[in-house]
């Protein structure tokens, strides 16, 4: 499998190379946006690791010219920025997975093994679990064509449900992505955010979406 780093910082970048070529990976690197868009173009790649801080272009604009030329290429974005923002900005950019620097080598590596087991996906910018709908650019949530307005923390914890439907989240899971690692308020600030959600999600006569697993955690998902 051939993969396209695009990192500007040459020895991180030949670091990233050497582990990921020590895995048995054919690997390229980009230090430009140009370049990795002229590789990208002449290359298919499996997977891009991108770093959104380029001397050249906009990560964000590299992400939208490689994905032109191959849509369904799988994105690990290396940032900086490891915020709740942050990470829903990456999402609604279009890309899989994001690590925070400085990292462990060992994870990145976990990360790119899971992305490429995922392999090629279509690509969507609406989340849709049963009748509920969100879009992540336009940060518009609706059920049955029933408009919802929602917080931000509303809009983030919803986003997080319906990124991994049917899965059920522990309460630390969703301190983690949600509210960060750090977070020390009342300990049941995810009971009463899901109660909100519930509330406003609610429609007469239709099942509830978000469940309550006992002893485990919470899940989005659609009554069978």
């Amino acid at each position: 499998m051939r993969i396209l780093v695009v990192e500007d910082e040459g020895k991180l970048a030949a670091s990233v190379k050497r582990g990921l070529s020590a895995e048995h990976y054919a690997v390229d690197v980009a230090e430009r946006g140009r370049t990795a868009v002229d590789l990208a173009r002449e290359y298919h790649y499996d997977l891009l690791i991108l770093d959104l801080r380029l001397p050249d272009m906009a990560g964000a604009e590299v992400l939208q010219r490689v994905r032109h030329l191959a849509e369904s290429v799988p994105a690990l974005v290396l940032t900086a920025n490891g915020s709740t923002e942050e990470k829903l900005r990456l999402f609604a950019l279009g890309a899989d997975d994001y690590l925070t620097k400085p990292f462990v080598f060992v994870e990145l590596i976990a990360r790119v093994k899971a992305l490429l087991r995922r392999g090629p996906v279509g690509r969507s910018n609406t989340l849709k679990v049963g009748d509920v709908e969100l879009d992540q650019l336009t940060q518009r949530v609706s059920r049955a064509g029933r408009s919802i307005d929602l917080t931000a923390k509303e809009f983030s914890l919803l986003t997080y449900l319906m990124l991994n439907a049917e899965r059920v989240l522990s309460r630390n899971m969703i301190l983690e992505q949600v509210w960060d690692q750090s977070f020390d308020g009342i300990s049941n600030i995810i009971e009463v955010y899901i109660c909100q959600l519930r509330e406003k999600l609610h429609d007469e006569g239709k099942p509830e979406l978000i469940r309550t697993i006992r002893g485990s955690g919470y899940s989005i998902r659609v009554k069978r």
